[in-house]
């Protein structure tokens, strides 16, 4: 037989929490006391919805590590060399060679694209106080000629032989290898990762820099000694009001525009290797007549 106080005790367990303990879930009652803390403490500021993270990328400077490493296997002199010019519409292309000092290593030594153009002139002049430097030009008309792939890499393996010493190891920025008579070792961005060839480029850099503030006195109203021959806007607006100049490379699309329409009888009609022409050809009959025949 099923007990008849267990039947009256399960309500009392399936019961509301609340019944219980009424006192626990009933309102509090604000005192006085309770009201003035409440208005004396601060408002709580509001969580911004979505918080903007920024990320930093630390980029190192190029280190003297590679040539150490040559240095200490017995292979030295060790030279770095870049160029500076080669993208421009007018001006030369201009290559640097260095051979840094271990013991007098200029601070501050960077991407010449990296520092302000105040920083590459105090670094140009302790480089080439305490460092073999050389430099090379390829002239407008040597790019015209050659191409600026095959002049940047005349000028630069001219501003190796130029050096001093003679090295018995090269450092190049970029992809191709120079003719030289020592080992050369081509590196993809070697601005910003050998020491030697991020002297180079700041040298060449300033100098390419001081020639094009030159040129822009003997041409006014280009704009050389602001954008230093690149096709920025103004340039290009002053490209097409202008003309050409004779230190404007002819083969650069925006450059051949221009000639073409101030100065259009230097432009050579270009041949159409696909084009049919019409060729007479002129056949002689001879008609023999036979008297046999009575005509």
């Amino acid at each position: 037989m099923r007990r008849p106080g267990r039947l009256r005790t399960i309500p009392a367990m399936i019961r509301d929490k609340s019944t219980r303990n009424p006192a626990k879930h009933a309102p509090e009652k604000d005192t006085p006391k309770k009201d003035a803390a409440k208005k004396a403490a601060p408002a709580k500021a509001a969580k911004p919805s979505a918080v903007r993270q920024r990320a930093i990328i630390a980029i190192a400077p190029p280190s003297f590590r590679r040539e150490r490493a040559l240095i200490k296997r017995g292979v030295w002199p060790v030279a770095g060399c870049d160029e500076a010019g080669r993208g421009p519409l007018a001006g030369p292309v201009v290559a640097a060679a260095v051979i840094l000092d271990p013991d007098r290593i200029p601070r501050g030594i960077d991407d010449s694209k990296r520092l302000t153009a105040e920083e590459r002139e105090k670094l140009f002049d302790k480089i080439c106080a305490t460092a073999q430097v050389s430099v090379a030009v390829a002239s407008r008309s040597r790019i015209d000629r050659d191409n600026i792939l095959r002049a940047s890499l005349w000028a630069l393996k001219r501003a190796v032989v130029a050096l001093p010493d003679s090295p018995r190891h090269v450092f190049v920025d970029g992809r191709d290898r120079l003719d030289t008579a020592c080992d050369c070792e081509a590196v993809i961005g070697g601005d910003g990762i050998v020491l030697s060839i991020a002297a180079a480029s700041i040298v060449a850099k300033v100098t390419r820099d001081r020639l094009m503030c030159a040129l822009a006195q003997d041409c006014p109203g280009y704009g050389f000694e602001q954008h230093k021959g690149y096709a920025v806007p103004e340039h290009l607006d002053a490209l097409d009001r202008l003309g050409p100049t004779v230190h404007h490379r002819s083969f650069f699309a925006p450059v051949a525009a221009a000639r073409a329409k101030h100065m259009p009888w230097t432009v050579e009609p270009v041949r159409d290797l696909f084009a049919v022409s019409e060729v007479e050809v002129q056949v002689e009959a001879s008609v023999q007549v036979d008297a046999s025949a009575g005509l």
